[in-house]
């Protein structure tokens, strides 16, 4: 495994990286004439002067360049940015705007002679010109006397004399937004060498917010902390990005020291309070100042009434209260709690007031402190939920409060003793609200440990059948948890049904009801998909996330695993666009979950691209996420998705990736019993296709016939499919067979497929391939056109054999698996080209410039030239011409 130290990136500033377009652009208006004036808006740190600079630097060798810088320090001297070209002025004249434009014509006339080539007037921060500047500006534009590039930020904007050429169209206005999320992955993709996998895209995005000057430090800083570590060529965050690292306190630093004092103040009142009532900061600091702040976009307000501040970034607010020392932040708390209504303070609000006491060394309330405990949970603020909730005294409250830490703990992957906090406070909360939560959560804590279910089962049992006493509902709730468990362990798919329907009666419209019924409902969601009722398994699924909006802040996390159990049932299905969406839905809708559980939904994802046979795709989702799990597992998924990898590397070809995966399959302790039957079969699979000695088929033909496969109809059609998929023609009579008792669109491909298949009739295949591909399954559609194929040929049909080949070679293009051998048997060369490489090269190779390449593919030159660079010494050519010979055949 590959460790932080020697695989640090490069961090050099890369403000430019996502700005080729606006770059572009302005260099065009500029050198076709057809404006004389650009304005670049763009807020503090998005690039504008790296912009500017560009500009300059691309445009010297054409045009007579002049530059202005904007200070604050002379926004109130008329003219003074103009000093160095009006020299020659007296004083009185140096006051005349006539004067001072004639001057400056005669300055420009000098630069022509020269060199005979226009002027161009780059101006950096125009926002801080005087009018009077502005105005000579403006008259030169006008005048046509230079042409001018002015930078500034939208709040508080440029002059009037510049803004009002806008207005009457005499000028271009090109505005530079915060980086999206697609132009941080492209800045990662060029400052690191390896995989950067989407959780680190998006943990990089949202902390930097887009700013490429915050970017450049959280890099540095990460990097340097070792907070951001390359393991096994993937580039994932060992812990939250560093908001006290040198390169963003330099930040902070320098944007306060070119602020007034009290704009320094506020901005460390919203810093340490926020988010915080804007009348409350007006009254101190004064409305003008909060005004100045907003129109700079360094604080956001809130839409709610009353409205709300925050600092633009949480980042760049931590890093401010890492810059104050104890003493100097417990005088601004006494100044915010002088007109604050502390009573009034709810959610995030209310977190910040509990961590900022705390940080000067107040004592808070005991239920004050566990509301802000559970809010901090609620946002995954692990830390803090575990600081605050470790301080609280009182003898009530101490249980919840260490099944809140043992939460907290879960969610960073510190099973242990996240399980042993959780022994230690469960029996008193079995009577509880909170009860089938904190069992839940113990039970998988311990299963994360490698405890077996059934000893935690008695154990559990045991407690509440000590404490059952007629009247009182909880001992039979937390009996039902535990049957539910040791069900879902077993994938009793009748006994479930049978348990579920009972609770729906018993708990139908009770308001408590919910953990049971949530629990349940996804539990047998996994069975009947096991069991071929995938359809049926579906209908629970979705019961099941019906329950959830009661249970969205409980100690367990229901959504997830409720989540898990409806993709997985879409997946028996064949439904892939319905699990990718349910995915996609979570990810935006539960931002702080998704870090936390981001290995877990990419194991999904890449799971569904492995059963759709987009084999590369997959490989790029799962390698990360194995990685992640090997982190943080809280849906005890890494053996399954050791599994996975180990097949897709091995069915590429990647046998030293292949290898690595398969030991972490064989050292990974049991995983969850919903996945352990399919994790070995993709295992075997695995071994097959990396030593092809028979011994991974025959270890694939054991498990399709113990008890467990053959009582589960859907698992076991999948084992039969990854039989066939291995080149082994036997299984095709029981893929018949079993696919009749299956649910779901996949199986009746499987089953037309099949069936085709044994008529051996060549234009029979045909017909069924073309439905396949039209019904989404192309990987099956690919198979039925290969063999059809053979057979049309072996009939003397050799136009329509040469069309079956091309259609199955437009199945392999849609995978992105351009080379396949063999039947179901699927070999990648030595060379890897990822999927977006193999689409900017078959563009090359058709003669399309790079220029032509990015605008077809919407992204930079800058992006294409990286990626046909690599390509370049992935082939071992040195040019595009012979780009073409070199590639795989």
């Amino acid at each position: 495994m590959d460790s932080s130290n020697g695989h640090k990136p490069q961090t050099a500033h890369r403000a430019l990286t996502g700005r080729r377009e606006p770059l572009e652009r302005i260099c065009n208006i500029v050198r076709n004439g057809s404006s004389h004036a650009v304005f670049l808006m763009a807020g503090p740190g998005i690039g504008k002067t790296s912009v500017t600079e560009a500009i300059a630097e691309r445009l010297a060798g054409q045009l007579n360049i002049l530059q202005i810088h904007g200070s604050s320090a002379l926004a109130a001297v008329p003219f003074g940015v103009l000093t160095p070209y009006t020299g020659d002025l007296s004083a009185e004249e140096s006051v005349s705007p006539v004067a001072v434009l004639r001057s400056m014509w005669t300055y420009f006339e000098k630069l022509k002679a020269g060199r005979g080539a226009p002027v161009l007037l780059v101006v950096d921060d125009a926002h801080h010109l005087d009018d009077a500047s502005a105005g000579v500006l403006a008259d030169l534009i006008s005048a046509g006397w230079a042409t001018v590039v002015a930078a500034a930020r939208p709040r508080p904007g440029l002059p009037q004399p510049l803004d009002q050429l806008w207005y009457d169209g005499l000028a271009e206005r090109v505005d530079l937004r915060p980086l999206n999320r697609d132009q941080i992955e492209e800045v990662l993709a060029h400052v690191l060498d390896g995989t950067v996998p989407p959780a680190t895209v998006d943990a990089v995005w949202h902390g930097s917010g887009g700013n490429p000057r915050i970017l450049d430090a959280l890099l540095h800083d990460a990097a340097e902390t070792g907070v951001l570590a390359k393991r096994n060529g993937i580039w994932i965050l060992l812990g939250a990005l560093p908001s006290d690292g040198p390169q963003l306190t330099a930040v902070v630093t320098k944007d306060h020291l070119r602020r007034a004092p009290e704009e320094q103040e506020a901005l460390k009142l919203i810093a340490l309070a926020g988010p915080v009532g804007r009348k409350v900061i007006e009254d101190i600091s004064g409305a003008a100042v909060v005004r100045s702040l907003i129109d700079q976009q360094m604080v956001s307000e809130s839409s709610g009434i009353p409205s709300e501040l925050s600092m633009w970034n949480a980042l760049f607010a931590k890093a401010i209260r890492n810059t104050l020392s104890v003493s100097r932040s417990l005088q601004l708390l006494e100044r915010i709690r002088a007109h604050q209504d502390g009573t009034a303070l709810r959610g995030e609000g209310m977190l910040r007031s509990v961590e900022w006491a705390f940080e000067v060394g107040l004592r808070i309330p005991d239920p004050e402190m566990l509301q802000a405990a559970r809010e901090a949970l609620r946002r995954f603020r692990n830390d803090s939920a575990r600081t605050i909730a470790a301080k609280i005294r009182d003898p009530a409250l101490v249980p919840l409060a260490k099944a809140i830490q043992a939460r907290a703990l879960y969610n960073e992957g510190m099973y242990g003793p996240a399980a042993d906090l959780l022994d230690a406070c469960w029996r008193q909360l079995s009577g509880t609200a909170e009860g089938p939560a904190v069992v839940l959560l113990r039970a998988a804590a311990h299963q994360a440990n490698g405890a077996p279910l059934n000893a935690l089962a008695e154990d559990m049992r045991g407690h509440v059948q000590q404490r059952e006493d007629g009247d009182d509902p909880a001992p039979d709730q937390l009996l039902r948890v535990v049957r539910l468990l040791e069900l879902g362990g077993d994938v009793d798919a009748e006994a479930l049904a049978a348990e579920v329907r009972d609770i729906r009666n018993s708990t139908s419209t009770d308001a408590g009801g919910e953990p049971l019924r949530a629990l349940g409902e996804a539990l047998l969601a996994h069975a009947l998909a096991a069991t071929g009722r995938a359809s049926e398994g579906l209908d629970s699924a979705l019961l099941a996330a019906s329950e959830l909006p009661p249970l969205e802040d409980s100690l367990f996390f229901y959504t997830e695993f409720v989540l898990g159990r409806l993709v997985t049932d879409y997946l028996a299905m064949g439904e892939w666009e319905s699990a990718e969406r349910e995915l996609d839905n979570y990810a935006a809708s539960h931002g702080p979950g998704s870090a936390t559980f981001s290995g877990s939904l990419q194991v999904l994802r890449g799971y569904s691209l492995l059963r759709q046979g987009r084999m590369e795709r997959a490989y790029q989702v799962l390698l990360p996420a194995v990685e992640a799990l090997r982190l943080n597992d809280p849906l005890q998924l890494f053996r399954f998705a050791s599994a996975l990898g180990f097949y897709v590397a091995a069915r590429l070809g990647d046998s030293a990736q292949a290898q690595r995966l398969e030991q972490d399959y064989s050292d990974a302790g049991a995983g969850g019993p919903a996945h352990e039957l399919l994790a070995a079969a993709y295992s075997a699979a695995a071994a097959e296709y990396l030593s092809r000695d028979g011994k991974g088929l025959a270890a694939l033909h054991t498990l399709a016939t113990t008890p467990d496969a053959t009582a589960r109809a859907g698992t076991l059609l999948e084992l039969l499919a990854v039989c066939w998929d291995l080149g082994d023609p036997s299984v095709i009579p029981m893929v018949q067979t079993v696919a009749q008792g299956v649910e779901g669109r996949w199986a009746q491909a499987m089953l037309a497929l099949a069936a085709r298949w044994e008529e051996a009739d060549g234009d029979a295949l045909m017909e069924t391939a073309s439905a396949l591909e039209e019904a989404g399954f192309v990987n099956l559609a690919r198979e039925a056109y290969a063999r059809a194929s053979t057979l049309l040929e072996q009939s003397g049909e050799r136009r329509r054999s040469r069309q079956a080949v091309a259609l199955r070679e437009k199945c392999d293009h849609e995978l992105g698996e351009r080379f396949r051998e063999g039947r179901f048997i699927a070999a990648a060369p030595a060379v890897h080209l990822t999927r977006r490489e193999q689409d900017i090269v078959g563009l090359a190779v058709q003669g399309l410039t790079d220029r032509e390449i990015a605008q077809r593919l919407m992204v930079s030159v800058r992006t294409v030239e990286g990626h046909l660079y690599r390509t370049y010494v992935k082939l071992g050519v040195r040019s595009r011409d012979e780009l073409e010979s070199a590639l795989p055949k």
